[in-house]
């Protein structure tokens, strides 16, 4: 008996012996036994350091004080199983219940057995509203401060857009009203919808989705984000920073239809136009079309006044124009002009015929000024000029000196010429003036006769 224990105890041993040390040295023919995977996984998740997580319960049951649940995460599809002992739970102010959403310090753990990992709850707290709200404005200051709110960054709608895109939940409330009042208001809208969802852990991911796709069609002019009223949880996607961002780097302007009018999550503050409501939503972004009738209305009516305005200051003014006396009667032009090469020819006679009686007068006076300074004028006046009739020629005699007596004289007279002898010097009379010389003129002297 002895003998045959110790050989069953030396089997395991020089079995556990041979196994390969390292899960990747294992073949079909050197497998690991299944307990031996089991406990080295369990080595290995226990070295794991505790982590405070965030998730939503999704699936919560008690036995006894102690609670097991399931724990989501508020963005994706993927949950975890955790368990939390009596006096961890007896911490909590509130019971908790499905739908929470909570931060939780776990710890986790493997159950040997069955290969079940599980998430060993060592602290748990809800998540209030204020604790969201405290989140949301951190989120909202920051991306405000990087500049994705500013009014330069936003577009302005289209005055009459040719297709809208429009996000929102699957059939919901939120999508008929803006189909319905923006078709009321404009019957011949043209929409590109998207239906995703608008809550939950993928309503994130599949909104931005639905953004891109419409963002990269180029017949769409705008894009609404519509979705009906509810709690604060249930709008957190709206509020997701990945969400925002996308909005901020979309080409095509974004109108944010979220909640009511008290609702305000951060994608109000970085779509292009905030609506109070998806009612509000269709109202802004098409026109109403009896209002643009009665504006088209009112513009042709305007028109046809300015026309008609235009009309009459310009048939006026053709009036004016034609009652203006040149226009009645164009030849008083001619006559006019007429009338001043008149006036101009005749001061230009004026003016030569002037000229001519001075001239005349001139040379009338510069004749009579030549006569009185002639020899002539001076002989018929009674003067003579005496010369010698055999001198030199022309020798005028000036003095008694210059004929002696006996010399045959020449006397130019007024008219004609005689001959003289000299008898010499005339001897002054008694009682008489003193001998009074001969007048003399330009051509030489002369005497009376």
């Amino acid at each position: 008996m002895t003998d045959s224990s110790e050989g069953d105890e030396a089997q395991p041993e020089e079995a556990a012996k041979s196994l390969p040390e390292r899960a990747a040295d294992t073949s079909p023919d050197n497998p690991w036994p299944l307990a031996l995977l089991s406990r080295k996984l369990k080595e290995h998740i226990d070295r794991s350091p505790q982590v405070w997580v965030e998730g939503q319960v999704i699936e919560l049951s008690r036995r006894g004080t102690n609670a097991f649940l399931t724990l989501r995460d508020v963005e994706a599809e993927i949950s975890l199983s955790a368990s939390a002992w009596g006096q961890v739970m007896a911490r909590l102010k509130e019971p908790l219940e499905r739908g929470s959403r909570v931060v939780a310090l776990v710890k986790p753990e493997m159950w040997l057995k069955t290969g079940r990992l599980n998430m060993q709850v060592r602290d748990i707290r809800p998540v209030g509203l204020g604790d969201l709200l405290a989140r949301i404005e951190r989120l909202r200051q920051s991306l405000g401060a990087e500049g994705l709110f500013a009014e330069s960054r936003k577009r302005r709608l289209p005055l009459l857009p040719h297709r809208i895109g429009l996000v929102t939940g699957r059939d919901s409330d939120a999508k008929k009203d803006v189909l319905r009042n923006a078709a009321l208001r404009w019957p011949a809208v043209h929409f590109e919808m998207r239906e995703v969802a608008v809550q939950g852990a993928s309503a994130v991911t599949e909104v931005i989705s639905a953004l891109r796709e419409l963002d990269a069609m180029p017949e769409v002019d705008v894009i609404v984000v519509a979705r009906g009223g509810g709690s604060l949880e249930d709008l957190l996607p709206f509020s997701d920073e990945r969400l925002v961002r996308a909005v901020a780097n979309a080409q095509t302007p974004v109108v944010s239809a979220i909640g009511h009018e008290a609702d305000r999550p951060i994608l109000d503050d970085v779509a292009d136009l905030r609506a109070s409501t998806p009612t509000d939503a269709a109202k802004r972004i098409v026109p109403e079309v009896s209002e643009e009738l009665a504006r088209v209305r009112q513009c042709r009516e305007r028109l046809e006044r300015q026309i008609a305005l235009h009309v009459a200051r310009e048939d006026q003014q053709l009036t004016l124009l034609r009652s203006r006396p040149v226009l009645a009667r164009p030849e008083q032009m001619l006559d006019v002009r007429h009338e001043d090469l008149e006036r101009l020819l005749s001061r230009a006679h004026n003016a030569v015929s002037g000229a001519v009686v001075r001239g005349h007068d001139a040379v009338r006076h510069l004749r009579a000024q030549v006569r009185a300074l002639s020899p002539q004028q001076t002989l018929d006046r009674g003067y003579s000029v005496v010369q010698l009739l055999d001198g030199p020629a022309a020798a005028v005699i000036r003095a008694p000196e210059d004929a002696p007596e006996g010399t045959a004289l020449r006397v130019r007279l007024s008219r004609g010429a005689i001959v003289a002898t000299s008898e010499g010097e005339l001897a002054p009379s008694v009682g008489s003036t003193a001998h009074q010389p001969a007048s003399s003129e330009p051509d030489g002297g002369t005497h009376d006769d």
